[in-house]
Parts: C-alpha cells; sequence; structure tokens
C-alpha cells in the first residue's frame, strides 16, 4: 500500500475515534484499551504470522486501531473540564465580573450578543481572578466593541439546548463548548471600564472591516446593505428572522454568510484579472487573495476553514489533480480536527465546507456530463453543475440538521448564484470608491442594489410557494451516515478503476 493509503487508514480511524467520542463519552480507560488492542494486533502480526499479505491486513487493521485511540484522546484532551470553580460556586446567582470583549459583536434581531472572555469575579470588596467564556446579549446602544473591558452584573447560568421552529433538537451547549463557552450572562447590567484590551491587528481589522460596512451602507438601504456585507465580508448584521426563514426555506442560507463559495469568487477573480501571466503566476495571486481576504474578514476560525477549502478548489481547477487535492483535503480535515475536534460534530461550517468541496471535486464532473444541453454561455452549465452536485452531497446532512427539505432549493441557487460573482464586484467598488466619494460610488451601488433586488425578490418569491419546503422531522444520524457511506463506496469505486470524470 502506497502512502496515500496509509493517509486515508489514518484518517478514518482518527475521524472514526472523535465522531464515537462526540455522541457517546468513551473515557480515557477506552483509549488505554483501545491502544492496548492496536498493540496486541501489531505483535501478533509482527511476530506469529508468516504470510505477507496477511501481515499487511493485520499492521493495516493495527494501524487503524491506533489511529481511532489518538482520535478518542484527542477528544477527551479537548474536553477536559474549562469551567472555573469559582463560577461554579455561583452558577444560578446574581453576580459581579469583569471580561473582555474576545470576539466581533454579534448583531441580531433581538439585541447584540458579545463573547466574554472573564478576568475577575468580585465578591463584595474582594477580587477574585477567573478564566472562563462566556456569552450574553445585551441592548443595540450603546455600543461595545472588541477588546472593550467590561464591569458586568447579571445572573450567571449554563446555556440550555432548545428546539427550533421545525421541532428539531439543537445542542447549543455542545455547539458553545466547542469554542470553549460554558457560561451565560442573563440579564446584565453592563459598564465599559477601558478600550484596547483585544490583540492590535484583530482591532484594526475589525475597524477597517466596519468602515469599509459604512461606506456602502450610506447608499444602500436595508436589507440589501446587511445581504451585501453577508456576501462580501460575512459581517454578522440582522437581516430578520422572517428574512432569514425565506432564505433557509429556498436553501440558499449559505450565500448570506462568508463562505468557501464566496471566498473562491474572490480567488478567481484575482485569477482572471492576473490571467495575462502564466498560470503558476495568476495561480498564485488568487491564493494570495485568499490570504489577504482571510485578514481583511478578521482571521476567525470559520474564515479560516472556507479558506482552507476554497484554495482547494481553486488548486483542484488549476491542476486538475483529482487525486492529490484528495489528500489535500484529507490532510487539511486532519489539521483542523487536531486543533478542535469537536468542529466534526458540532460546526455546521466545517461539514457544509468539507463536504462542498468534496462535492466540486467529484460530482461535479459526473454531473456535467448529463448537463450538455445547456449552454456554456455565461458559465450557465458550470453554476448549474456545481449547484446540483454541492445540494446532493450536502442533502442528507441538512435533511439530518434542519428536518426540512426544499423542493424550490435547486432552481433558487441556480437563478441566484450567477448573479453572486457580479454582486460582489459592484458591492466592492461601492466600497473602495467611497473612501474617496459617496457620490462617485453612486453608479456601482444603483448596480449593486440593483443586482440585491433581484436576488432577494427570487428568495421572496420561491419561498411563499405552498410547496416551498416539507417538514422531515424524523432524519436519524444513523440514515446520513449510511447515505454517506454509500457516497464514499462509489466514489472510491470510481477512483480505483481510474475512471476519467
Amino acid at each position: 500500500m502506497n502512502k496515500q493509503g496509509w493517509l486515508y487508514v489514518f484518517a478514518s480511524g482518527f475521524i472514526g475515534g472523535i465522531f464515537l467520542n462526540s455522541f457517546h463519552k468513551m473515557g480515557f480507560s477506552f483509549f488505554l484499551l483501545s491502544l492496548v488492542i492496536s498493540l496486541a494486533i501489531f505483535i501478533y502480526g509482527k511476530f506469529l504470522l508468516v504470510d505477507a499479505q496477511n501481515k499487511k491486513q493485520v499492521f493495516l487493521a493495527s494501524f487503524f486501531i491506533f489511529a481511532f485511540a489518538l482520535g478518542l484522546l484527542r477528544y477527551e484532551i479537548k474536553d477536559l473540564p474549562v469551567r472555573d470553580l469559582m463560577l461554579d460556586k455561583n452558577l444560578g446567582e446574581k453576580v459581579i465580573v469583569e471580561g473582555v470583549v474576545s470576539d466581533e459583536p454579534d448583531k441580531r434581531e433581538n439585541g447584540v450578543r458579545l463573547t466574554l472572555s472573564f478576568k475577575n469575579l468580585i465578591d463584595r470588596e474582594t477580587i477574585f481572578p477567573i478564566k472562563a467564556k462566556a456569552i450574553m446579549t445585551t441592548d443595540f446602544y450603546p455600543e461595545y466593541h472588541y477588546g472593550d473591558l467590561l464591569k458586568i452584573e447579571g445572573k450567571l447560568q449554563k446555556p440550555k439546548n432548545f428546539q427550533n421552529d421545525k421541532g428539531k433538537s439543537f445542542d447549543y451547549v455542545s455547539y458553545l463548548a466547542k469554542d470553549d463557552i460554558i457560561y451565560e450572562v442573563a440579564f446584565p447590567k453592563v459598564e465599559l471600564l477601558s478600550h484596547g484590551h483585544g490583540n492590535f491587528i484583530k482591532t484594526k481589522l475589525y475597524e477597517f472591516k466596519n468602515k469599509f460596512i459604512g461606506n456602502f451602507s450610506q447608499s444602500i438601504p436595508e436589507p440589501h446593505s446587511s445581504l451585501l456585507s453577508g456576501l462580501l465580508l460575512g459581517a454578522k448584521q440582522s437581516l430578520g428572522k422572517d428574512l432569514l426563514d425565506d432564505f433557509r426555506k429556498a436553501w440558499v442560507i449559505h450565500i448570506v454568510v462568508l463562505s468557501g463559495y464566496n471566498i473562491t469568487i474572490v480567488a478567481e477573480a484575482i485569477m482572471v484579472a492576473f490571467s495575462f501571466l502564466p498560470k503558476f503566476g495568476s495561480m498564485s495571486f488568487g491564493v494570495l487573495g485568499i490570504i489577504l481576504f482571510a485578514v481583511m474578514t478578521g482571521g476567525s476560525a470559520t474564515v479560516i476553514r472556507a479558506s482552507a477549502m476554497a484554495l482547494l478548489v481553486v488548486l483542484a481547477k488549476a491542476t486538475r489533480r483529482q487525486y492529490d487535492i484528495t489528500r489535500a483535503l484529507i490532510i487539511v480535515g486532519l489539521f483542523m480536527l487536531i486543533q478542535n475536534p469537536k468542529i466534526l460534530v458540532f460546526d455546521s461550517s466545517f461539514q457544509l465546507s468539507f463536504l462542498a468541496t468534496l462535492a466540486l471535486i467529484y460530482v461535479s464532473p459526473i454531473v456535467e456530463k448529463k448537463l450538455q444541453f445547456i449552454t456554456p454561455r455565461f458559465k450557465l452549465r458550470e453554476f448549474a453543475t456545481a449547484t446540483i452536485a454541492t445540494q446532493i452531497f450536502v442533502l442528507p446532512l441538512l435533511l439530518y440538521k434542519m428536518g426540512e427539505l426544499s423542493l424550490v432549493g435547486l432552481p433558487v441557487n441556480i437563478l441566484i448564484l450567477a448573479f453572486i460573482p457580479l454582486t460582489m464586484l459592484f458591492g466592492f467598488l461601492t466600497g473602495v470608491i467611497s473612501f474617496i466619494s459617496v457620490a462617485f460610488s453612486l453608479p456601482f451601488a444603483f448596480a449593486s442594489y440593483a443586482l440585491l433586488s433581484y436576488e432577494l425578490k427570487v428568495v421572496e418569491i420561491f419561498s411563499s410557494l405552498p410547496f416551498a419546503s416539507i417538514s422531515i422531522p424524523y432524519f436519524p444520524l444513523w440514515l446520513m451516515v449510511g447515505v454517506y457511506l454509500v457516497y464514499g463506496i462509489i466514489i472510491r469505486r470510481m477512483t480505483a478503476k481510474n475512471i476519467k470524470i
């Protein structure tokens, strides 16, 4: 077996260990048991077997279980308690704490959600140093920013799981815990103590982003400007619950947040701009564009994951070497899971980015063969191919996560996605030129507004149809896993036969 085969075995085992531990807490003892079994199998193959083929199979089994044990261990380490004993003693009580706003404020319909890194607990006249992360929701005004040191008085509690409007349970506790957030402050009274306690680079990046958004917000009204903010910069602006529900019904929620698709558009635009250079040069500028774009948007975990996936898409299109891309995709995924194993199960953005990239690499060429009747002009065939491929591949995950099947998702995506690059271009020019003159940016603002209006109208029309979506309250985990195993077998057989797709 070549090195790539061993990589597949290791990745399968490591991911399997993380996956199992995500749903059933196995404990450190199970890790030790798996390690012992792996060692026993290895010794058996090394000293008791003679046949070379059997040795190979035994070594593979040993290596798989070893990787499985490492996955268990990495999750156990990540899942070590990050709570503070002083805070635990005050759960359910009113507390006074000091903390720094450790992430960009998340503006929502009912207020602004702040992520806090606690520094001190104040009990009467005594100050106790603490270290923990929490969330709280405040009013829109006064505004607080990344790096602000706040004094908060409120009820300390733990977040709770809940059910969405479709009756699907959402493991909110685990979703927050993946980022080490385990506390929540309810009914907070906030006092600003000082500014400038965050990372200097992140502070400047957030300031630039907010200024850029403010530029095109002067000439583009709501909700169009909020949609543009999501398209360009992944800004956490509220579109309102009703409009977000419409986007979910139409299965285009991915366009209102910064995703691999948006970042890929930026990279490809740069590559086109430098297409007069040799292929290596244009690809290099595309990669550089992705990196700079990720930095400009603040370099959050979601952006980093999307950027990594987008880099692979650019590389796949430039080299047309799917086997190398597969290896790269696995390596990137492994590095992400080593850094934070909880994203495998509790981070939808990671899951969707990973699956969408697989779809573009393997499924798109298959679908394209069936869509030869669509004209390649204006990239219509390309958009239709990518849309159908990704929709097919992410469907089981969306059914499991959302419990809702969109019957209009495919046509809406085809009608909208073809115009997203142009929308981003005009929106970007509006923001850039506004630094010089708002008046000079108005033609681009009008063009961007027209495109945004079209996209919002398409979503509104299709989501309002009585058959736009149907509820599927029961789509179990085992069925989702089974479907993806079938997908994997099909892809594996095609690559093993060296079918040119």
